[in-house]
This record gives structure tokens, sequence and C-alpha cells, in this order.
């Protein structure tokens, strides 16, 4: 059963945004604009640290370092929006936070560009042995020869996961001349020549090159390791800049050390450390024939900068007209601002006839609609009406009251 969160936004003042893991200055710039009160930090924050941090914020933006729990959520006694500066939303807990009328946006567009490009440039280097030519060029070795080097066009590569990233990867890879195959749980449309695979082990029987490119669920834990590695070709190459725990990382080690793999390139891990002081511990440090980098694949100056943009303007048109288009956990409505009239929006339990209690108060207060907007999706319902005569706190005394209700406010 939803927890009550009934709170009236004409009650409050200057809103107060709290900001983690260096959001980008183009989110800031937005949110200064508005006169919010911000505060910006560099690194993540533990649990408790949260808990004590969120009280009295209503915007709360993170990237993916920060862990939202549920006894964070219960602790945020006026969060109405969590803006998650990033692609995956599963360090949330999605189900509390729409439980209590939070909405939760990401940014599932942004970098996706950037994602794609690294995935390219440490394909053409492993396949290349260029990183390990450099490593030796430093050591003051010259190792002039062709062994074991390889141009990319020609080649098979496997994309598992074939949404926004793995679909434009997909296009670039065919562009430089590769032979593109996927897998997707769910039902996509190719693009290009691209070759459907009706099973993962279809897929991994016959690739040069596997990229890993699926969501970071919970349920996803371990989606790779010792069955999915042997099922690969020999001297295959193997990237993750997917999400951490998604793969068996001793099961990678244990391929690497084989040579069952040629090379893999990693990204992401099933522990990275809260900010750049921590160290950084792996069974795969130390293995010449992996890339590691830090979780830096959507991380160049124009994907947080778009990021920073889009999620910004997602957190303030929703603060401003309601509009819950692209949220990831509740209804999703797209509204513009009202002139000269009243919004009141209102988040409820998905049941029979609570449209019809909201319109018996709107009408014996003798308010007239000027519009109606109302959307469901799964245990909830979203309703903002729009009215174009004031109002007394009466009304948003009964509104906030109505059972089932979620959350409640009142906008202009």
């Amino acid at each position: 059963m939803p927890t009550n969160n009934k709170n009236y936004s004409k009650t409050d003042k200057k809103r107060k945004i709290l900001l983690l893991e260096n959001i980008h200055q183009e989110a800031i710039k937005l949110f200064e604009a508005q006169n919010y009160d911000i505060t910006s930090l560099s690194s993540s924050l533990n649990e408790d640290e949260l808990c004590k941090a969120i009280q009295d914020v209503h915007i709360l933006g993170i990237r993916s370092k920060t862990t939202i729990t549920k006894k964070v959520l219960q602790s945020a006694n006026k969060l109405k929006a969590i803006g998650a500066f990033c692609i995956g939303t599963n360090q949330i807990d999605l189900q509390e936070a729409s439980s209590r009328g939070v909405f939760v946006f990401n940014a599932p567009f942004s970098n996706t560009r950037s994602v794609v490009e690294i995935s390219i440039a440490n394909m053409i280097s492993m396949l290349r042995n260029t990183y390990k030519f450099n490593s030796l060029m430093h050591k003051g070795i010259w190792l002039k020869s062709a062994d074991g080097s390889y141009e990319i066009r020609g080649k098979k590569i496997g994309i598992i996961g074939y949404g926004n990233i793995g679909s434009q990867l997909s296009v670039l890879c065919e562009a430089l001349g590769m032979s593109v195959y996927y897998f997707d749980k769910e039902e996509k449309l190719q693009l290009g020549n691209a070759i459907k695979c009706d099973s993962l082990e279809e897929l991994l029987k016959q690739v040069d090159v596997v990229s890993l490119h699926v969501d970071g669920a919970k349920s996803n834990t371990n989606f790779f390791g010792k069955k999915e590695f042997d099922m690969m070709k020999p001297n295959a190459i193997f990237m993750n800049l997917s999400r951490g725990h998604i793969v068996d990382i001793d099961a990678l080690k244990d391929a690497l050390v084989s040579e069952k793999l040629a090379y893999a390139c990693v990204d992401v891990f099933p522990y990275e450390p809260k900010n750049n002081k921590e160290p950084f511990k792996s069974p795969l440090i130390g293995l010449d024939n992996v890339i590691l980098t830090p979780h830096i694949a959507g991380s160049t100056i124009e994907a947080q900068a778009n990021i920073g943009k889009f999620v910004a303007n997602s957190l303030i048109n929703y603060l401003t007209t309601g509009s819950s288009t692209l949220n990831v956990n509740l209804p999703d409505i797209a509204l513009s601002k009202l002139q000269n009239a009243h919004r009141i929006i209102h988040l409820h339990t998905n049941k029979p006839g609570i449209l019809a209690s909201i319109n018996t108060l709107l009408t014996s207060h003798n308010v007239n609609l000027l519009a109606q907007y109302l959307k469901t999706s799964g245990d909830f319902g979203y309703v903002i009406s729009d009215i174009d005569v004031d109002y007394d706190k009466s009304l948003i005394d009964k509104l906030k009251a109505l059972p089932d209700t979620i959350m409640m406010r009142a906008l202009y």
C-alpha cells in the first residue's frame, strides 16, 4: 500500500536542490536560473550521511555511485523528484520512490554516442595490439611486428542488448565493415544489415567480439559467467561497458588467464570506489590482456554537458508544470506551463472512482475545469486539473484527504 506523502507545493519556499557526484555545471546553471537553493558535492554519500543530508531537500541529483535506499527515502520529508544524471536507475529503490510520490528522471540518450565511441576505440586497440605496443615502447622496447594485429573490417561483432547504445554501435560497426549480430530479450527492429539471433548461444558461437549492453536490473546479476564464456569462440574479445554486477568477474578472470579470451575491456565493476581517493581493487588488476577504465565510457565533456541539461530541464519542468515526460517509475504526461490559470496535480493508487471523487470536490467548490489529464501506469494514476478560478484552502485539504492519495501539489 502506498505511503502518504501529501506535500502541498504552495507552502514550500525556495526549492532546495542537493547534487552529488560532481553534477555538470550546465545543470547547476539551469537550477540557478530558477533561483533554487543549491548544494553541490563532488562525491557520493553513504546511506547514513544521505539520510541526514536529504532532509528538507526537494530535488536530489545523483549519478551511478549513490544508492537511494528505502531508508534514505523515508528520511526525505519534502523530496519530490530524483534526477539520475546517467542512464541507469538500478541504484534507486524505484518501488519505494513510487509509493512516496517521488518521480525519477534519467538521461536515456545523452551519453549514447560517447559509450559507442569508446567501445569502438577499445575494440580497435585490442585488435591492433596498440595498447600493448604503447606499454612496451614506454619500457624502451621496440617490437615492430604484425603478429596478432588485425583489421576491424570483416570481423563479426555480437551485441547483447540492442537498446539505444547497442543499436547505435551496430550502425557504426557496420559502417566500419563489420558483420553485426545482436541478441535482445525484447523484440527490437534491426538497423541496417544487422542479424537478429534467437538465442545467446547462437550469437556467442560465431562472433569475434562480444559487446555487452544490458541494463543493470538486479535480476541480471551474473548474467554473463563461465557458461557464456565457454560458448565463445577461442581468442575472442569481450567488452563490458554496461554494469559491473552483470558479469561474473572471477569467471572473466579465468577466461583471460586461460587465454580462452584473447582480450577484454572492462569499464564497470561489481564494486566501484565512491570517489577518486578510494583505491580501486579488482581480480583483473595486473592482467596484460585486459583494458581497465574507471567507469568513464559515458564521461566526455559533451556527454556530461548534455546529461546535465537534459535531466535538469526534466526536473525543472516537473517542478514548475507537473510534466512527467520520460520519468522511469510513474505515469508519463507531457504538459506545458499555464498562463492566468491554476493547476492541481494528484498522484494516487490506481483504483476505480478516484477521478470521479476529484471532480465531485471541484464541482462542490464551484471550480470550472479548463482541461484535465489522466494517465495510469501499473498501480498508479496521475491526474492534472487546470482550473480558471482561485480556490480556497479547504479544497486543497479535502483533495489531500481523499483515500489512496499518494501525493498532491497545487501549482501557480
